[in-house]
């Protein structure tokens, strides 16, 4: 049993180290001797828990999945049965998320890490985005458009708002001081102007 939580703490020290080695210089930064150096372990050991570099990536990307589902959760709660408001603060919970935590941001949506699905990472995001689908639906229940293609387009809007922003091509182009003008064009967009 000792051994098992050894295990257990070790696999955990390797995630804490990649989690604090992507916020502070990003997705590059990631290589296993790193992130091995900062859990204070040999260069080797994290093979014994992650049998490739894809898998501990996974479980790195995962942490952020789940601190983007906690935040975006907490988001919706404070508009209990208001689709329209709950989506505009799902939508601003995701913009902060990406826009305080870029170098997750980016691994998270890898589209290698998802395709390989290690550790289940798929069924870690699709929940999300199962969220954001629901509430499209409940915002715009007699459109006539499909609540997953629309809720696609609106993910892709705030990816690009996300990677834009972070990038500081939109100040530049639109010349607003925040993104929030954006993604309310965005929900416009997709959702139809808000009736008050």
């Amino acid at each position: 049993m000792a051994e098992r939580e050894q295990d257990t703490d070790l696999r955990s020290r390797l995630v804490d180290a990649g989690v604090e080695l992507v916020d502070e210089q990003g997705v590059g930064a990631l290589s296993l001797r790193e992130i091995a150096r900062r859990a204070g372990v040999s260069h080797g050991a994290p093979r014994r828990y992650f049998p490739t570099h894809l898998s501990l990536l996974s479980a790195i990307a995962r942490r952020g999945f789940e601190g983007l589902a906690a935040q975006a959760g907490a988001a919706i709660a404070t508009h209990e049965g208001e689709p329209r408001e709950q989506l505009t603060a799902l939508a601003h919970s995701w913009l902060d998320f990406a826009l305080t935590n870029r170098g997750m941001f980016e691994l998270m949506f890898r589209h290698d890490l998802l395709e390989s699905n290690h550790l289940g990472l798929r069924e870690t995001s699709l929940p999300l985005f199962a969220t954001l689908v629901d509430l499209v639906a409940r915002a715009r229940p007699d459109s006539g458009a499909e609540p997953r293609i629309v809720a696609g387009a609106l993910w892709a809007n705030l990816h690009g708002i996300a990677q834009l922003w972070g990038w500081g091509s939109l100040q530049l182009a639109v010349g607003v001081d925040g993104p929030r003008p954006l993604l309310r064009a965005a929900l416009d967009a997709h959702l139809g102007p808000e009736v008050r």
